[in-house]
Formats: C-alpha cells, sequence, structure tokens
C-alpha cells in the first residue's frame, strides 16, 4: 500500500514540476539555445530616426504634436547576422494599447509548441480574433489562458498575491529573455476593469501594461526572424499580422490607417506589411514590419500619446524612414 502510496506521489510531483501545481499551466521557458538578437545602434540610422520625429514635431498643423509624444524605434533586417538599431525615447515606458496583443500571441505559441496549452477549435478561433479584429473580448480568454487566472471579484491580500503571481507568467518569459520596462500583464477592455482586474492594476492604474518601443520593435523583430518559435509557427504569427492595404475597404482598420496608410498614398502596391496597431481615445500605436520592392525589410514601432484622432503621424514617420534608408 505504501509503496503505491509512494508511485502515485512521485507520479505528482513530476506532473506538478511538468505542468505545475493545482492546475496551473506550466511556466512559459525561452526556447532551447534562445540567444537573443544581435542589436547594433546605428549613428545614420538614428539620424533617420530623429529627422523623421522632426519633421512631424515642426509640422505646421493645427493639431501640434510635441517630442514628448512620440516614440520610435527601427530595426533594419536586411542584415541577417546584425540588426541595425536607433530610437528616439524608445525606452520610454508607454501604455501599448492593443500592440500587447502580440506579445501574448507569441507567448501562446511558445506554449503551444511546448505542448503545455493545447490547440482547440474555440483557442483558435480566440487567437485569430485578437490579431486579426483585434478583439478584447478574445485577449481577455488568451491572457486566462496563458495564467491560468480569471475575472471575478477582489480577493484578501494572501488569495490576491497568488493570482497576480500567476498573473505575471507573460512578464516572467519575456524577463527570461532579457527584455526589460515592460508590464504585460493585464487584460484589454473596450471600457473599464472591475474586481480583481482593477485590483490588479493597483485601482489607479499603477499597474496597468506599459511597454517600450524598443521591447515592441525587438519582439517583432525576433518573430519575422524566426527566433521565438519553429518556422511553421512562426509562419502562422506573420499569417496573422499580414495586412493588404490595397485589399481592406475599411478606412479605420490596422491594414489601411496606420503604416498602411502610407503605402496607400505612396501607391506602393508591391511592398508588404505585417503588423499590430494599437488605438485608444488616447493612444495610437502600430508595430510594423515592411519590405518594399526595392530591398528594404525593416521593422518600425511607433507610439503616440495624446493624438489618438491624427491619422497622419504614423504614416509621415514611417515615410520618412523609408526615404532616408533609400538616400
Amino acid at each position: 500500500m505504501r509503496s503505491g502510496f509512494r508511485f502515485v506521489s512521485c507520479v505528482f510531483i513530476l506532473l506538478s514540476l511538468t505542468f505545475g501545481v493545482a492546475g496551473q499551466a506550466a511556466e512559459i521557458v525561452k526556447p532551447r539555445g534562445y540567444a537573443p538578437p544581435a542589436l547594433k545602434a546605428s549613428a545614420q540610422l538614428k539620424s533617420i530616426v530623429d529627422d523623421a520625429v522632426a519633421r512631424v514635431v515642426n509640422d505646421d498643423r493645427q493639431d501640434t504634436i510635441k517630442s514628448t509624444e512620440i516614440a520610435v524605434t527601427v530595426i533594419d533586417l536586411r542584415d541577417a547576422t546584425r540588426f541595425h538599431w536607433a530610437g528616439y525615447r524608445g525606452e520610454e515606458k508607454i501604455y501599448p494599447a492593443s500592440v500587447v496583443k502580440m506579445f501574448f500571441m507569441a507567448a501562446l505559441e511558445r506554449q503551444l509548441e511546448d505542448k503545455k496549452v493545447t490547440m482547440t477549435t474555440e483557442l483558435e478561433r480566440g487567437l485569430k480574433d485578437m490579431i486579426i479584429d483585434s478583439s478584447n473580448e478574445a485577449t481577455q480568454y488568451i491572457l486566462d489562458v496563458l495564467t491560468n487566472t480569471a475575472s471575478g471579484a477582489e480577493l484578501p491580500k494572501k488569495e490576491f498575491d497568488a493570482w497576480q503571481y500567476k498573473r505575471n507568467r507573460v512578464n516572467r518569459w519575456f524577463s527570461s529573455m532579457g527584455y526589460t520596462n515592460i508590464n504585460v500583464n493585464q487584460k484589454t477592455f473596450c471600457e473599464d476593469a472591475y474586481g480583481i482586474e482593477q485590483q490588479s492594476r493597483a485601482y489607479k492604474g499603477q499597474n496597468r501594461n506599459m511597454i517600450t518601443t524598443n521591447a515592441t520593435a525587438r519582439l517583432l523583430a525576433e518573430i519575422v526572424t524566426g527566433n521565438l518559435n519553429t518556422p511553421e509557427r512562426t509562419l502562422r504569427m506573420m499569417n496573422l499580422m499580414k495586412r493588404d492595404p490595397f485589399a481592406v475597404k475599411d478606412p479605420n482598420s490596422q491594414a489601411t490607417d496606420f503604416t498602411g496608410k502610407l503605402l496607400i498614398d505612396r501607391k506602393m502596391i508591391d511592398a508588404k506589411l505585417w503588423s499590430k496597431a494599437g488605438w485608444t481615445s488616447r493612444a495610437r500605436h502600430d508595430a510594423a514590419y515592411v519590405e518594399t520592392a526595392d530591398g528594404l525589410k525593416f521593422v518600425i514601432a511607433v507610439y503616440t500619446e495624446n493624438h489618438a484622432n491624427d491619422r497622419e503621424v504614423i504614416p509621415t514617420i514611417v515615410g520618412q524612414v523609408v526615404d532616408g534608408f533609400r538616400k
């Protein structure tokens, strides 16, 4: 009897180490042999980025935008062995709006590959809706799956601390890969958070999602180059972010109203675009990977604050970067 008990106990311990305890999914782990991308600061690219920001700030428009309301990071992916990069306020922590969904997508695909989460028809629908349609409800579901947490009533401190530890699982994964200065542990909502979700935000928003454009551009570059997952899962993520500005009729879509607007305005029909945008009443952001017919391959992350309805800032900055590359 005791031998049988010891056997069952050993099996339980093994399963606990593999899949977590008390129903918790296992921790997200970085890919085997993972190495952060080789990023080399480029003075030339820095000049291009600074000039692009100056062009927007100094533009004689009624809706004046301040330099402190923009953050930009660009990574040149033409050299597969070393990525040249530059940023403007690239380490500034900014509320990312729906751009955070790209971080959740990468985490989920890692868990799927490691067989710590099982793909279902419903999960596939949620992932698609989170990235293609930018559904907040789908995002809430995906984050619950990733962290084994759920919305509900506020909790006493001890229970809340245990809940919050689980909710920080995605943060721990990115931290293990060297990402800094970000917080990606909150759901997105159309209106507001309530109950434990508001408790998790520390009530006044002190624990909101916050991401830098440096981290955003790095993540997108790592997705594009397959550094986070297998070729098959990389292709899956890329397909979810693929945008065709010339095939979409909605003027407010991720394909047409952010980086895609530049491609439309300049009739760059041979360019290719992958992106994840974010838009709230105060924020207007885009993270995009662009390939052009003349060989440009670059990632750009642009965050703007307090100018959510200005449709020109992001395409203007991206256009200046394209022109700077071509000089």
